[in-house]
């Protein structure tokens, strides 16, 4: 929300004050906005029962999310993967430069466009996809967002990235291919970046949640056996939604998010502290 600083008005301002004070404007401002939120709902639900209905396709539009899974299902889960990584970045931002950044398997660019570019100096996003690389260049494209049609096990962009970003894909990849890519993604790390993602544990009874995964992750010492031969310090944690458990990872050579002024609050004790 915007604050407002005390002054005189402009003129639009006195005109849209004196039709507050007369009419229902206000009411019919949200109505308004109500009726475009249920059309935008329906138009987005409908988009999900055609692409999703029948078949998995390779990608998802997390707009549908955004205006229709959010309201419907009340599981934050595409929020939290965004946020998560945006700690990472944040955590390798100086007070003279953003970070560089290196999405992997990008998908439709969402997060992209809604949780880095504001954050990063540049962000390239790679997917193997042509028609997600579309969506994404049409949709979530920013000024300082590159999208490329690529395949990581092979196309991985050259050069050093302060923070490279695996999120909701590390599954699609056999064990071999993973073990093989951690190593490409560790030399394209700078010193002191930071690797960051979300994948999925799999289910009870072994079945995959999608038939596009190769591998999915047993527990969080699972898939931190990937990463610790890598890096130096690793952090790998879970949340859980009625519908399914998530494993998010940090690693790095240098500091965890948690270890920089990022989060860390220095206090003095209080009264409880005194009396000890």
């Amino acid at each position: 929300m915007t604050e407002r600083t005390p002054g005189r008005l402009r003129p639009i301002q006195k005109v849209l004050r004196a039709v507050k004070t007369v009419t229902p404007l206000v009411a019919f401002a949200r109505l308004n906005s109500r009726i475009s939120r249920s059309i935008a709902s329906a138009a987005h639900r409908f988009q999900l029962n055609v692409e999703w209905g029948v078949d998995n396709p390779e990608f998802f539009e997390h707009h549908i999310d955004q205006y229709y899974s959010w309201r419907k299902t009340r599981i934050s889960l595409p929020w939290e993967r965004g946020v998560y990584s945006a700690f990472a970045l944040q955590a390798t931002t100086t007070p003279t430069s953003k970070p560089t950044v290196l999405d992997l398997c990008c998908g439709d660019g969402f997060n992209d466009y809604y949780f880095y570019s504001l954050l990063a100096e540049s962000v390239t996003a790679i997917d193997f996809d042509p028609d997600a690389i579309k969506v994404a260049r049409s949709t979530n494209q920013a000024p300082n967002v590159t999208f490329l049609i690529g395949d990581i096990r092979t196309d991985i962009p050259a050069g050093q990235f302060d923070n490279i970003v695996w999120d909701a894909a590390i599954e699609h990849f056999t064990e071999a291919e993973t073990t093989a890519l951690m190593g490409t993604i560790a030399s394209r790390l700078k010193p002191t970046g930071i690797l960051s993602g979300y994948t999925i544990i799999e289910a009870e009874g072994g079945h995959k949640h999608l038939h596009q995964h190769e591998y999915e992750f047993h527990s969080k010492d699972d898939l931190a056996r990937f990463l610790t031969p890598w890096f130096e310090t690793v952090q790998v944690w879970t949340t859980t939604f009625p519908t399914r458990t998530n494993l998010y990872f940090y690693a790095t050579n240098h500091k965890l998010p948690s270890e920089t002024d990022l989060m860390i609050i220095e206090r003095t004790g209080g009264k409880r502290a005194a009396k000890r």
